[in-house]
């Protein structure tokens, strides 16, 4: 299974209106397929032009590492030097904090990672979680 351009597009809506519900900061969205490619992308009026590569770092590191944001952030606190080193591997891209969120089909294969910017690292993964949800697809923080 992928993630659809539908399904993409439904998982940046529901994110962003969680993020409105929430009251939070403007956001940015980036869902990536299950090799880092990206699928869609939006960023929410008055949300900052750079916002696109931290969404992106923060899935890219999911999915290229099979591991949601908040395992690579611990990760990173346990063991920096294998993160830096990860970093190394894939060109400074990987931003290892939740609001990278590993995306799984029914039957637990990766199918891509949705990233989320613009708040707090916790308030950009429920926002995330949010949207998935309603793809109706599991969502790992």
């Amino acid at each position: 299974m992928a993630i659809s351009l539908r399904r993409a597009r439904m998982i940046i809506r529901k994110a962003l209106e969680k993020g409105r519900e929430m009251q939070l900061k403007p956001l940015s969205v980036v869902v990536l397929d299950a090799g880092g490619h990206v699928i869609a992308f939006e960023r929410e009026d008055g949300a900052a032009p750079g916002r696109f590569g931290i969404a992106q770092g923060k899935a890219y590191g999911s999915v290229m590492l099979g591991m949601a944001g908040t395992a690579q952030m611990a990760r990173a606190e346990a063991q920096a030097y294998f993160m830096a080193a990860v970093n190394g591997v894939y060109g400074g891209k990987v931003i290892p904090v939740p609001g990278g969120v590993l995306v799984r089909d029914k039957k637990g294969a990766v199918i891509g990672a949705v990233g989320v910017t613009g708040d707090t690292s916790d308030n950009d993964a429920i926002a995330a979680m949010s949207g998935i949800d309603a793809a109706g697809l599991a969502g790992e923080i």
